[in-house]
This record gives C-alpha cells, structure tokens and sequence, in this order.
C-alpha cells in the first residue's frame, strides 16, 4: 500500500518517516506541499519539522498550502492520516483535529525520551497496541502543549497520555502541560491520528528504543481498510 509522505519548506523529518514506513512493508513516496492530488494513495503522513519556518503559529501557513485538499479528501474517504508533530499541528489549524498545540509548560524545548500510554486501540496508530500498553518514544518540541477548551476533547478520542514507566499519568511526567497529558489524539472515526512525539525515532533497538514500531505497523496495516 502507498502511502504519501507530505512535504513543506522547512519539514526536517520526511525521510524517517520515510525509511521507518518503508521498514515496516509500505510503499512511501515523498509529495511536495503543492500538490493537490493524493487519490493515488491509500493514505498520509504528515511528519516533524518546522512548515514554513513556524511564521504565524506553527502549521497556520501549511494548513493553506493545496496539499490540503488532498489531505483533506483522504481523511473523508477514511483512509489513515497521521500527523507528527508539527504535523499534528498542522491537522489542528486545518480543522481536521480540534485544539491547537503551544508553546510547552515552563517554555521550553524539550527533545528527551518519554513514556505514553495507551488509552485507546480504536484508532489507525494504535490498533495493533493493547490497553495501557506503555511505550518509550522520543519527544522533540517546543509547542507541544495540547490546548483545548474541556468540550474539545470529548470531540476527539484520546489515543495515548503521557504517563511514567509503570504507566500511571500525572503531571510531573506531562512535561509540556497537555491537557489531560494527551499526546496522541484522533477523530471519532479513528482514521485521523495527532501525535507529538516521533514513533519514526524509535523504530529500531539501534536507536534506543523500537517500541515506535508497533505504532507504524499498526498505521500501514489499515492503509486499505477503508
């Protein structure tokens, strides 16, 4: 199955996401931010950077770029969106994820492994999970802090939270200050995935955790289901 990796000016991370997916059996090709049609794949990924610099807000520029439409049509059709980081950005300033995300809790940027746990399987990224499974992934970003009004939640379905080793959720180990320490958020139809830290940098032992993995596997085997 093919699945279109998005790419903006200033996108860093495209050819992880890239290598991570192609490491797992999907076919993944790289599309610049200026094409319109993406009915040729079978899903998306929108992945880590800094789209346009992050002039504005981050992803505010991106969510008008024509890759949109396409983007837009997938998640429709039900097919698997996944935005990380900034791309989880991105898919909240299109509307098609609610909230927004600022800037962390004490200002910071933080680029440090962390713990999330599973709080749903009823989504494209974490059918392949188990409840309350806990993984170690790395977190990269300076306006990581999911921000929504109470009602805004319940209109998404909570995919995973940030949590400790033994996967209990608190907010010494919510280091951005996410609302209720969402870190993955999806649509309730589950096929439209936000995630703040990088399941791509923790695909492989080699790279201090593989626990990512299981995540990639679970977004390519439903490219098709729909």
């Amino acid at each position: 199955m093919s699945v279109a990796v998005v790419v903006y000016p200033g996108t860093n991370c495209e050819r992880d996401v890239m290598h991570a997916l192609r490491d797992v059996g999907a076919e993944a090709e790289l599309v610049w931010h200026r094409e319109e049609d993406l009915s040729g794949f079978e899903g998306v990924v929108l992945p880590g950077g800094f789209a346009h610099g992050d002039y504005l807000r981050p992803g505010a520029i991106a969510r008008f770029s024509p890759v949109m439409k396409g983007i837009e049509e997938l998640a429709e059709a039900g097919k698997p969106v996944l935005g990380i980081c900034n791309g989880f950005q991105v898919l909240c300033e299109a509307g098609l994820l609610p909230g927004a995300l600022v800037e962390n809790r004490g200002l910071r940027f933080i680029c440090r492994f962390v713990h999330v746990r599973i709080d749903s399987t009823d989504t494209v990224l974490t059918r392949a999970t188990r409840l309350g499974q806990v993984l170690r992934i790395p977190l990269n970003s300076y306006r990581g802090s999911y921000a929504v009004e109470s009602a805004g939640v319940e209109s998404g379905l909570v995919a995973m939270r940030y949590c400790d080793e033994a996967g209990e959720v608190d907010a010494e180990h919510n280091l951005n200050g996410s609302v209720d320490s969402v870190a993955g958020l999806a649509n309730q139809r589950g096929n439209v995935v936000g995630f703040m830290p990088h399941p791509e940098r923790a695909s492989d032992r080699a790279l201090g955790s593989g626990d990512g993995r299981v995540l990639l596997e679970s977004f390519v085997a439903a490219l098709g289901d729909a």
